[in-house]
């Protein structure tokens, strides 16, 4: 991987800039900004493409190197050369890439979402849209391997998934009754050069554009849907974010970057879609009949097994004259799929607590996200001298935000980083009381991937695992002396550290002076001074082990 450093430097240097509105020119940003990875070899997208670029979040690689990788030289299982680039891990691999895209520094992608969803800005229609530079209609779209074929769409799961599929999607829909868009991340697996097999999170207050399906099928009227693959990444990340179905992302895209994002009309179905987007598919999904899709490895960590989902027959496709193809890194997380909600969810469940139901000692909320996918675990810390009381309100506050979030709350204090799940076992294991700090509430909706489980209700269960009382100290050397030593490891040239807190001892309320003395005396070598004064307090009214602050009162 390159050196982070470059990448550090530019990153700053676009601070102040505004988010790129053409993906190619988010690219050449990402290069400049020793973010990218090109590769010019011959790479197979239904075997090697995402088994590669997967390798760089199973690997122990550190977050910020994580990369963007381009493709060039993109063939198939069969020997086929595409004319299209596939760019993966460009929208998302790290929270750097993630900013770039949004043209913030890291801390204040968190604001930028709360302004840009309470100030949209309504997009600006043109005529000749760069993503119609190519319109692709009728015969040429069933012709043996044009239409969908043409796309050089890779494999994500290798061994598992049963075609090549379109993940890095915004999908189109309006509804029939108010004629308001949704656009959501939805996957489409390939089953002919014109047809595709959807499928749209089918749940009770769900996906946007299944809830169209549903008003569609009750007229008894085929559904137009467009699939936009490479856009803005400012406009691509409003389809992860799950907004309200009635608020339109391309207005909440626009509060995003600052300023109208431009639209354009489809050529054959009547939805608008972003004007300098790579490449829009467009088709109508039969809202009379289901075709069974899958298997695919899903972001919760499990093969999605077949399932009978929303046929969509591709009317037109239409792209740049020079596209590049967008693939994410899904599956198990962590993943591109779960860092671009993590990086957005988490301030937004911060504000929620802290500013909407007030509670003032929250301090961070993380969702867990090796494995777990972020929704099921959430933990939140909170000020060291927060009332119970206030704790329970943010761990059911936490829970309830969103159905799909918070099966599992933890609490802890702002003394451990909850980000460091070993640090949360620490306190779980010493600082919370099953029968006190314990509670289950019923009557839960399952988490993502449930439907392929028992069909039963789950429970939420939410532990208050934050310091209660004055505890002693952490048994580490106090900072001064892990920072001296840490000086001397680097001046040794010893191996990289990779350091996650607690990394050095600090006290927790329970401390006294004489304690403080006694170890002063210790590091500067004076401990028989120590040694004088407790020979003085010996007593032979004890038992071992008795602590000298039940016999005495120390200062």
């Amino acid at each position: 991987m390159p050196d982070d450093s470059k990448q550090k430097n530019d990153a700053r240097a676009r601070k102040d800039l505004r988010p790129r509105f053409d993906f190619q020119e988010h690219l050449a940003d990402l290069e400049a900004a020793g973010l990218l990875v090109r590769v010019e070899r011959p790479i197979n997208k239904d075997t090697e493409l995402h088994p590669l670029v997967r390798w760089q979040f199973l690997g122990g690689i550190p977050e910020d190197q994580r990369r963007a990788f381009l493709f060039t030289h993109v063939v198939d299982g069969k020997g086929r050369r595409y004319d299209m680039p596939v760019a993966v891990g460009a929208l998302a691999s790290s929270p750097q890439i993630y900013a770039l895209g949004m043209g913030k520094p890291v801390e204040e992608i968190g604001s930028t979402w709360m302004r840009a969803i309470a100030n949209p800005i309504a997009p600006v229609a043109v005529s000749s849209p760069a993503c119609q530079q190519v319109v692709i209609t009728g015969d040429a779209l069933r012709e043996p391997g044009g239409g969908l074929a043409r796309l050089p769409v890779p494999v994500s799961t290798p061994g598992f998934d049963a075609a090549p599929y379109l993940t890095a999607t915004l999908c189109v829909t309006r509804d029939p009754e108010n004629g308001i868009q949704n656009m959501g991340t939805y996957r489409a697996g390939l089953k002919a050069t014109d047809r595709l097999g959807v499928r749209m999170v089918a749940r009770v207050g769900g996906a946007g554009g299944y809830l169209h399906w549903l008003k569609y099928r009750s007229r008894k009227q085929p559904m137009p849907i467009a699939i936009v693959i490479g856009c803005a990444p400012v406009v691509f990340f409003t389809g992860p974010q799950k907004l309200a179905v009635d608020r339109d992302e391309l207005e909440v895209a626009g509060g995003l970057a600052g300023e109208p994002i431009r639209k354009t009309k489809c050529v054959t179905v009547d939805l608008d879609v972003p004007a300098d987007a790579e490449i829009v598919i467009e088709g109508l999904i039969d809202t009379s009949v289901l075709e069974p899709e899958a298997p695919f490895g899903e972001s919760n960590g499990y093969v999605a097994l077949e399932a009978y989902n929303m046929p969509m027959q591709v009317t037109a496709i239409t792209h740049k004259r020079s596209p590049v193809f967008t693939s994410i890194i899904s599956q198990v997380t962590p993943s591109e799929s779960s860092l671009v909600k993590k990086v957005a969810y988490e301030p937004l469940f911060l504000a929620h607590l802290r500013d909407s139901l007030g509670i003032k000692s929250v301090r961070r909320v993380v969702m867990h996200e090796p494995l777990s996918n972020l929704r099921p675990v959430i933990f939140v810390q909170y000020a060291r001298e927060a009332l119970r009381t206030e704790v329970w309100r943010g761990l059911h506050g936490a829970a309830t935000l969103r159905p799909e979030c918070g099966k599992i709350v933890i609490a802890v204090s702002e003394d451990i980083d909850p980000a460091n799940t070993d640090a949360v076992f620490w306190s779980l294991a010493y600082r919370s009381t099953p029968t006190e700090d314990v509670h289950i509430a019923p009557y839960r909706r399952g988490v993502q991937g449930s439907q392929y489980g028992p069909q039963t209700s789950e429970s939420t269960l939410l532990i208050d695992a934050t310091q209660k009382y004055a505890m002693a100290p952490l048994a580490l050397p106090t900072r001064e002396y892990m920072e001296g030593a840490r000086a001397i490891w680097d001046e040794l040239h010893l191996p990289a550290l990779t350091v996650k807190p607690p990394w050095h001892g600090y006290t927790l309320g329970d401390w006294t002076n004489t304690w403080e003395r006694y170890a002063q005396r210790a590091t500067a070598g004076d401990w028989e001074q120590s040694g004088e004064e407790t020979i003085a307090r010996r007593r032979s009214d004890v038992t071992p082990e008795t602590p000298v602050r039940k016999i005495e009162t120390l200062d």
